[in-house]
Parts: structure tokens; sequence; C-alpha cells
């Protein structure tokens, strides 16, 4: 029942009007959280406030709808065009749910002032809902981009960095993880700078080794960490939920630890003898058919891997390796990266 009838069947037509855009706009975004980002708490949320607009969505609204006098029916704007991905379409709904809403709270508010609460309730929490559905969209990018990731190139400090990096990227490479025991802070912020527009320029990841604040001044994709730094639930806090976290991984034992402890990624190695570590114990490629069966989640075998030994690595298991020397010490960075990846195909 009306708590204050609507006179004015002008204003009836808008506020239901309104509701509809509003409860559509919030549908949108629950449809991509339930099978986008598989986020059952918000689609919890977004269900709940769709059934408050809905009870909220009087009879004597619907009875002013008149489709034949409203001359906004049909009309597009060709920024419609442009929604090319998930974030496009979430922003655009969500903006959509959020102009209705204000609507309703302003022509509701003498006549039904549980609609205008209700409303303006729902708008704030939106705002905060949005900028969550976002980020976790990006993370739901950033985890399809790990997944079809074969290679990864592990930077070391050299004067040709950036030229390295980018013929590596040019060939294909899609994740670079940048590591550097011996710069100071103010040269490594420099260089993770570079390395972040060059990322972003050829859409490939990357990962800071250790340094979550270095990651987080450039707005990294993610960190790696030893198996003696941060503990994975420490490190999400600091970088959030929508970053990738990686661990090295030297034995099954931590490989399950590493599953378990809800990494993004691992690195397993190293497999061969390599310069960068010389007193790591190589591990072979005994275990590799094992790691599927206990950690449903990508992983990169490295150490000492090249050209010459690839295949064995491939035969033995592994689907995506990570390279240091093998790339950044090559005498033409691009022919030896696209020769490693087209092994990888």
């Amino acid at each position: 029942m009306d708590v204050a009838p609507i006179t004015n069947p002008d204003v009836a037509q808008l506020i239901d009007a309104n509701l509809d855009r509003a409860r559509e706009g919030l549908r949108v975004i629950e449809e991509w959280c339930r099978y986008g980002i598989n986020r059952k708490d918000l689609v919890i949320t977004l269900k709940d406030w769709r059934q408050q607009l809905g009870v909220l969505h009087k009879e004597s609204y619907k009875q002013a709808r008149s489709t034949e006098s409203d001359y906004g029916i049909g009309l597009g704007h060709p920024s419609q065009n442009y929604r090319e991905n998930p974030k496009d379409v979430i922003a655009a709904n969500s903006a959509r749910a959020q102009e209705a809403l204000r609507v309703l709270e302003e022509f509701a508010r003498t006549t039904d002032p549980a609609l205008a609460k209700c409303s303006s309730k729902i708008r704030y929490c939106l705002y905060e809902l949005e900028l969550t559905v976002l980020k976790a969209t990006n993370s739901q990018k950033l985890l399809q981009k790990l997944e079809e990731c074969k290679l990864c190139l592990i930077t070391r400090p050299q004067e040709n960095l950036s030229e390295v990096i980018e013929a590596a990227l040019k060939a294909g490479v899609k994740m670079v993880q940048y590591r550097n025991k011996y710069d100071n802070d103010k040269e490594k912020l420099s260089q993770v700078k570079q390395i972040a527009k060059l990322s972003k320029k050829y859409d490939a990841l990357f990962i800071i080794n250790d340094r979550i604040d270095l990651a987080l001044a450039v707005d990294a994709d993610g960190v790696h960490l030893g198996q003696n730094d941060f503990s994975t639930k420490t490190a999400r806090k600091l970088i959030g939920k929508d970053k990738l976290i990686g661990r090295s991984t030297h034995s099954l034992d931590e490989i399950k630890i590493a599953a378990n402890d809800c990494c993004d990624y691992i690195g397993v190695g190293p497999v061969y003898s390599t310069k960068t570590k010389p007193d790591a114990t190589p591990i072979g490629t005994e275990y590799f058919k094992q790691i599927k069966s206990i950690a449903r989640l990508p992983w990169f075998a490295i150490g000492g891997i090249n050209c010459a030994n690839l295949s064995k690595v491939c035969s033995a298991g592994a689907e995506r390796i990570a390279v240091m020397g093998e790339i950044m010490q090559a005498n033409n960075p691009n022919a030896k990266s696209l020769e490693l990846l087209n092994h990888l195909q």
C-alpha cells in the first residue's frame, strides 16, 4: 500500500522508470559477480538490493508506465559501442544504477520516504561495491594472463636492462620478474618504473621479486617470494587481493604448502645447477609429473634451463619455464626468446 499516493502521474512514471533502471543495472553487475569473478558474497548483496527495490516498486508506479509517451525509449549513445570488456560494462551499469537511485531519492523524498531512504543507502554502498568488483575483475584478468603464460623472464642488473627486456617482450614473452639484489633502492625504483611501462606497453605481467614496497610503488601485477620471505597471508594484506603472489619451492612438501597457502603460482627448482644460486642443490625433473596432483595452480620450472635442455624439461611434464641467463646474456635476446617460445608451443 502506498504511504502517500502519487498525485502527479509524471512523477509516478519517472519513479517507475528509474526503479527499472536501477534494478536492471544491479542485475548486470550481479551476473558478472556470479559468472565472471565467482564472488558469492557480492551476488548475495546485489540480489538483496534488487529485492529491496522490488518490494518498494508499488503497483501505482507500474500503472503509471506509458511507453508511448516516453521519448527516451530507444535512445542510445555512441559510447555504448566502446564497452569492449567486462570492466567497461561494470562501470557503465554501476553509473546507470547510481544515477537512477539518485533520481529516486530526490523525487520520492516527500511522497515515499521509505523508497528515498532505501535508494540513498544502496547508492552509497554501490560506490564501494563497484570498486570491489572492478578490482576483482582486474585480478581475474591477471589470473587469465598467468594461465596463458609459458615463459617468464627473470631479470638481473645490467647496463642494457631495458633494451633486453623490450626485445624479449617484442618476441612474445608475457611475464617479467624483476630481480635485483645489488643496486640501491633509488636505482631499483628507477628501473622498475621503466619495466612497468614496457610491460604495460606489451600487455605482459610484471612481477617484482621480494619487494612488496616496490611493487606497490609502480602498481606492479604482483610479487614473487622465497621460502624465507613474508607469509602469503601477510603479503596478501600488504599488496591487496587483486595482485598475484608467487612462491619459490624446492620440494614436494614446499609445493603442497604453497598450494594450500593460496599462492597464485609457484616456481619449481632449481632444475639444474645455476650461477644465480650456486649453493642450491638441483632437484632435477623426477617429480614434475606429481605436481599436477598436489597443486592445481600454474607452476614454472626454473634453474639452468636453456634451449639445449628444454625438450627434456617439457617431456618431464613442465608447461611453463622461467629463465634468466638464457635471455639476459644472449647476443640476440629477441631471437633467443622466440626460440624458447617455439619450443614451448
